[in-house]
């Protein structure tokens, strides 16, 4: 039996490797983003076997078929809804034929993915409608010949079980992986946690069950552990993203290395999956760096120190008046450390951390507004309390993400009723990412002209639409500054229309190599003519630990570590912290003359290696 043969399989030491990204490579072959990539099964199935070869010639044993959205409604959208069975039944046929002559057995997976229309009780569509569409697609994917099913991406465990629940009254033979993806906050977008979603579909007689998409490798790595310790009899896959995207020219691109992949094979292995691979950015580079990890009996498996979630739980703090324009002004070095609100209503924490900060040195603290598009405290309320009842200067975070201009404009005089005076305007993270996907995620202003309407109408006492505010606010406003991106000119370009519409400082993405800062100085005069005078606070990370600075390296765009301070923290051992906090002390010594100030951006809370780094500096004379 299919099954029985395909559980054999999984019950040998050696994890199956699975292959990489189908859309990400189609999307490389010139394929526009918004194409029924499906449809190419019948129209361009020579790109198809192209790719699918790629993978098994780079060790894969298990290939998907391009069917990921070949159901009724999503082929709707492209009025392909008539052709579900050709598009499924060839699109089996092909994968069969990409591993005709592979050097060892590959098993050919039927990709289904969600319906893309929720079903009740949270959308319009009945639960026997949509187990009718899964089986109708499951069902050509049997006649085209696959060995197994792989449903992916589901956020609806409900939905997966429907999904699960077709198969086996369509198909009773075909073994069946279920993978579900998640929130940053390691739940689904219906709140549960990887334990539960174990159970449940353990529970429905999935044979495999796993998570794919999501973030990046450290996050399937928590949730891969928290699923095994649920159900510790169960079969387990991983499938991460190569961290989280960034667009360059037009183009999605993935930062996560092939090494950084490798090691992590051993490290999902280690855990306990049965079925590795890759999903959105991992190509067949990845999957052969992971071939050769897993056959190489003499590599060494990563220590699992899975990174978590470090919540603040609390938070606040004072000041009416704020110093920080006379400070850039006279040319202060400026130390500012960022401390996001807590998730809960109190501030006891955030306070205590504050008062630390500010007795070691800290002229500002920084409080975002929903980092990572995770739900928090509103960070009016963390700053109120910090300038009003304790004396503590803050820089309002201000996304335009999620706003009108209605709602930009009202917040901006609400904030300043509050006695906010310094703002950092952004874009703000995409609430995909976040604890609520589906959150509206509109705005009508880009943070740029945002810029403008405060130094140029708030602060001269008229609104957008020309009327009288009556006293004019006197914000002090920030921008964000990347100069590590990989498209400088573009960055600086960006930059200019900032500082044209008033724009006091700079906030800079955490910077490793001091080499970045002087090559962005030096474009911009080369581009502009002059230097550039806008005061830069440079972005500044303690590194905790290896898997930390090995996160950010991979799977945060725009943050580059050097060779020589990965090998510092990695021989440093338990002592990672504090090497991290030297490294900190060394980056913003050297760069004193390229920028006016620091912005520390504490790992996991840990506000006491920022003040390490304040104190240290401070000593040493930087100010």
């Amino acid at each position: 039996m299919l099954r029985q043969a395909f559980l054999d399989r999984l019950a040998q030491d050696a994890p199956l490797l699975a292959d990489g990204a189908m859309g990400t490579l189609l999307h490389e072959r010139g394929v526009a983003i918004d194409a029924a990539f499906d449809e190419l099964n019948l129209k361009r199935p020579d790109l198809i076997l192209d790719v699918h070869r790629a993978y098994v010639a780079a060790g894969a044993e298990l290939i998907e078929t391009n069917t990921f959205g070949a159901n009724r409604y999503k082929l709707a959208e492209h009025g392909l809804e008539t052709r579900v069975a050709d598009i499924n039944r060839e699109g089996a046929k092909l994968a069969k034929l990409a591993t005709m002559y592979a050097p060892r057995k590959v098993f050919v997976a039927g990709s289904i993915g969600p319906l893309g229309i929720g079903i009740a009780p949270y959308g319009r569509l009945k639960s026997e409608d949509a187990r009718a569409a899964f089986a109708e697609q499951i069902a050509a994917l049997a006649e085209g010949g696959v060995d197994l099913l792989i449903m992916e991406t589901f956020s609806d465990v409900h939905e997966v079980i429907e999904a699960l629940n077709a198969a086996r009254e369509t198909a009773p033979d075909l073994p069946v992986v279920t993978q579900m993806t998640f929130t940053a906050d390691d739940r689904t977008m219906l709140g549960y946690l990887p334990g539960r979603v174990a159970r449940e579909l353990s529970e429905a007689g999935a044979d495999v069950i796993g998570v794919n998409c999501s973030g990046g490798p450290a996050q399937i790595a928590r949730i891969l552990t928290a699923m095994e310790q649920s159900n510790p009899q169960g079969k387990f896959s991983a499938m991460p993203n190569a961290g989280l995207p960034e667009a360059v020219g037009g183009r999605m691109m993935y930062p996560a290395t092939t090494g950084y992949f490798a090691d992590y094979a051993l490290t999902f292995k280690a855990i306990g999956a049965s079925i590795i691979g890759g999903c959105c950015g991992t190509t067949p580079e990845h999957i052969a760096a992971m071939r050769s990890a897993l056959d190489d009996p003499s590599r060494p498996i990563p220590h699992i120190a899975i990174l978590e979630n470090l919540d603040e739980v609390d938070e606040g703090i004072t000041a009416t008046h704020s110093e920080l324009a006379d400070k850039l002004k006279r040319g202060k070095f400026v130390i500012s450390v960022e401390m996001s609100p807590p998730r809960s209503h109190s501030l006891s924490r955030m306070i205590q951390s504050a008062e630390m900060l500010r007795d070691a040195g800290a002229d500002v603290i920084n409080v975002p507004d929903s980092p990572t598009a995770r739900m928090r405290m509103s960070p009016w309320a963390a700053c109120n309390v910090m300038q009003s009842q304790f004396g503590i200067e803050t820089i309002l975070h201000f996304p335009t993400r999620g706003r009108n201009l209605l709602r930009v404009q009202g917040d901006l005089l609400g904030a300043h009723a509050l006695g906010q005076r310094n703002l950092f305007i952004c874009m703000g993270d995409p609430t995909k990412i976040g604890d609520y996907p589906e959150a509206m995620d509109n705005f009508d202003i880009a943070p740029s002209a945002l810029i403008r309407l405060v130094k140029q109408r708030l602060n001269l006492g008229i609104d957008q639409a020309g009327n009288t505010i009556g006293n004019p606010t006197v914000y002090t406003v920030g921008c964000a500054l990347n100069m590590g991106a990989q498209e400088m000119d573009k960055e600086i370009d960006l930059l200019v229309k900032k500082m044209e519409g008033g724009a006091d400082f700079a906030l800079s993405q955490p910077v490793f190599v001091p080499q970045q800062v002087e090559r962005f100085r030096k474009r911009y005069e080369e581009l502009r003519g002059e230097p550039l005078l806008l005061p830069i606070l440079m972005g500044v990370m303690p590194l905790y630990s290896v898997r930390h600075a090995q996160f950010l390296d991979n799977e945060i765009p725009g943050i580059n570590i050097p060779p020589d301070i990965m090998k510092r923290i990695e021989d440093a051992g338990e002592d990672a912290a504090q090497v991290g906090v030297r490294v900190a002390q060394e980056l913003v010594r050297e760069m004193r003359d390229f920028v006016q100030g620091a912005y520390i951006i504490p790992a996991f809370g840990k506000f006491e290696l920022a003040a390490q780094v304040i104190e240290t500096v401070s000593v040493a004379g930087v100010y």
